[in-house]
């Protein structure tokens, strides 16, 4: 005898499922949808009481795992119902276009080698990635999520902590032959031995401060603007330079620098995402955050 088919959840429960993860407001929800936040609620509750899951994961509306495989699921499943059989457009997917600017070596060492994921989730959304400035904030274009690097806040966005990072000094193998050893580099007799590579993203103050060194910021020596070519430098021989563990964790795997201390300290500079007030109320801005910081804890 054949099981009874599964049942498909009631269109008032996904309508407000979406909108509440698009929101991230019931009340907001419920305005959208005409009807009062209770039954908004309501609705959820009985999703996921009929899915036997967690939909959401924190009080403010941020999505578990769970729930973000299956919104992307209902998305498809209401864009497909919004079409028209007869009309030109009827055999095509819509297409939701989302903007983002990042800073050029956390796309290239955080961004990239997760994004096909996100590519798979929302295949609806249409992504183009456009370069950030780190320090001035400053983008090519008008973007819709902004990737920025610093202490925030930003008083012309609205912002959501990213991501910390720990500093640690580190050259390549050669150099290391060449003006090494440096004993842990955690003494200003260590440090004077060696050239330091310079930059304003990652001051070498952080790094003296925690050895107790009262040394001023170097002024002399090579200097870049842009963490990943420092990284370069150090590798092709310039010196050491003060590394982001997680942001250069492929040049240490790599074998291409080498750290010079079992030591590390919190950098004073974090990631974060940024958006005009606003913003959020688009479900593809609201979706791309989402997965960005899930993404970024696995």
């Amino acid at each position: 005898m054949s099981s009874a088919p599964p049942r498909i959840p009631p269109i008032q429960g996904l309508l407000a499922f979406e909108a509440v993860a698009r929101l991230r407001s019931v009340t907001l929800a419920a305005e959208e949808l005409a009807v009062t936040p209770s039954a908004v609620s309501h609705r959820i509750k009985q999703l996921e009481s009929q899915l036997a899951l967690k939909l959401f994961a924190r009080n403010d509306f941020g999505l578990s795992t769970d729930g973000a495989a299956y919104l992307a699921r209902v998305r498809e499943a209401l864009a497909a119902l919004q079409q028209v059989p007869g009309r030109a457009d009827a055999g095509r997917a819509p297409v939701t276009r989302l903007r983002v600017a990042v800073t050029p070596t956390f796309s290239r060492q955080l961004l990239l080698p997760r994004l096909a994921l996100f590519r798979h989730a929302y295949p609806e959304i249409e992504l183009t990635l456009q370069v950030a400035i780190p320090v001035q904030n400053v983008t090519a274009e008008e973007a819709d999520i902004e990737l920025r690097f610093g202490s925030g806040p930003f008083a012309d966005r609205e912002s959501m902590h990213l991501l910390s990072d720990e500093v640690c000094p580190a050259c390549s193998p050669d150099y290391l032959n060449e003006a090494g050893p440096f004993d842990g580099f955690d003494t200003a007799a260590s440090i004077a031995r060696a050239r330091l590579i310079r930059s304003p993203l990652e001051p070498w103050r952080t790094w003296f401060k925690a050895c107790g060194i009262t040394q001023a910021e170097p002024s002399a020596g090579a200097q870049f603007n842009d963490l990943g070519l420092a990284l370069d430098a150090a590798v092709a021989g310039f010196g050491v330079v003060l590394l982001r563990l997680r942001l250069g964790q492929a040049w240490l795997d790599s074998g291409r620098l080498v750290r010079l201390s079992r030591n590390s300290v919190r950098s004073p500079h974090d990631y974060f995402l940024c958006w005009k007030p606003g913003t959020l109320q688009r479900w593809e801005c609201a979706a791309f955050v989402d997965w960005l910081r899930a993404a970024l804890r696995e």
